[in-house]
């Protein structure tokens, strides 16, 4: 059974077609900064010996653009891996907000997508994931449409840690709680970890680290809390958003001037590693550190010591801490920002190995100093595969 997966992104575009229940991809593609002068694709078929891989460096300038792209070289004549759109059974797409409707995988009707349109205030960056379903429609009209939701690994969370301290008719009437996001990482991850430490009731901390960013407390295989909010701006310093911020800035903000529209871009697009640098990539924000750029530094000290501060958070929410997990883009190459991270918390049993740390190996690994209580893992993440999974269980259920 052949299924596509779609993982946009505010910036990328990541595909991986399987053929169920195989778990090994027939072929993956990356299409990276989008919308940029430096865009570009990677497009690699793993279901021949040779393992052919495409890497063109060209303008790609929006999403729709990207997707036609990837439909070409899925069926390409030198690297293709299908000879006609309609051999894909399902397309399985990542979407941002599922909010209290969706906690599971689900077929895209037009109710569903209706419910999906009513979440895009509380994703602003995110409404690409609905683009790229309308497109998947026309592309593959004889496929499924299959949505698996970022939120639906926090419906766990207890009341006590998704409601706000705010009148109660404001989370009965408007919704406003925390829902949380990256949950399709973070459950893959976290039971990726459990299964490496042979402890299916395992503590941990899960830190996905790309363009965006979020950090979740794990315990029995469910989320207890989680870093981002009523949407994605909450929590971590990303890319190009804030993170955690006294809401008495943007009352002071609108009072001088901003309007909530200019508000909601500034925070959402124009502040985090971009508003200090320039650069929303900590790729481009490494390389100016390396030069001596002070703003860079500065501003990678502060990324790093808002993900410490989690930590400690939630070690306690925990009670303990078994292993701490980085994945995604930066958490799984970056090793300074790694180094940043653990820095002086012996106190929680948390060692890194310099070492292990510095050699970058496939797969995961542990990067922990041998004496260390806690386990420091590197795991890759594997949305597409969930998602997959996830699809390919809902099928067979039909």
């Amino acid at each position: 059974m052949y299924i596509l997966i779609i993982n946009a992104g505010s910036s990328s575009l990541k595909y991986q077609l399987f053929d169920m229940p195989a778990i090994e991809p027939l072929c993956t593609g990356l299409i990276e900064r989008i919308g940029t002068d430096q865009s570009f694709i990677r497009h690699t078929v793993l279901n021949r010996p040779d393992n052919p891989v495409i890497e063109r460096h060209e303008p790609i300038a929006t999403h729709a653009q990207g997707f036609a792209q990837l439909v070409a070289l899925l069926s390409d004549a030198e690297v293709g891996v299908i000879k006609h759109p309609d051999e894909i059974r399902a397309i399985g797409h990542r979407v941002v907000h599922g909010g209290e409707n969706f906690t599971r995988a689900t077929q895209i009707t037009p109710a569903v997508k209706e419910k999906i349109r009513s979440y895009f205030p509380l994703a602003p960056l995110h409404t690409i994931n609905y683009v790229c379903i309308e497109i998947a429609e026309q592309t593959f009209p004889k496929a499924k449409q299959i949505a698996v939701f970022d939120t639906a690994f926090h419906q766990s969370l207890p009341e006590y840690a998704f409601r706000y301290a705010i009148p109660e008719a404001l989370y009965r009437q408007e919704g406003i709680r925390v829902y949380g996001f990256h949950g399709t990482s973070h459950k893959y991850v976290s039971e990726k970890a459990a299964s490496w430490l042979g402890n299916p009731n395992a503590k941990l901390i899960s830190i996905h680290l790309g363009n965006g960013c979020s950090i979740t407390a794990v315990q029995n295989g469910k989320s207890l809390d989680t870093s981002m909010g009523f949407s994605p701006l909450a929590g971590l310093v990303m890319g190009t958003r804030s993170g955690d911020i006294d809401p008495a800035v943007i009352f002071y903000l609108i009072e001088h001037g901003y309007t909530p529209e200019q508000v909601n871009t500034l925070l959402n697009k124009q502040s985090g590693m971009a508003g200090f640098t320039g650069f929303s990539d900590m790729r481009d924000v490494r390389k100016l550190r390396e030069e001596g750029d002070p703003t860079a530094e500065l501003a990678t000290e502060l990324y790093a010591y808002r993900v410490k501060k989690y930590i400690g958070s939630y070690t306690a929410v925990l009670n303990g801490l078994d292993a701490l997990i980085f994945t995604a883009g930066v958490g799984e190459n970056d090793s300074d920002v790694r180094a940043r991270i653990c820095q002086h918390l012996d106190y929680l049993g948390i060692h890194l190995d310099f070492d292990k740390n510095a050699a970058f190996l496939p797969g995961i690994r542990e990067i922990n100093s041998t004496e260390s209580p806690v386990k420091i893992l590197v795991i890759p993440t594997n949305e597409e595969l969930e998602i997959a999974q996830q699809s390919y269980t809902l099928l067979q259920a039909e």
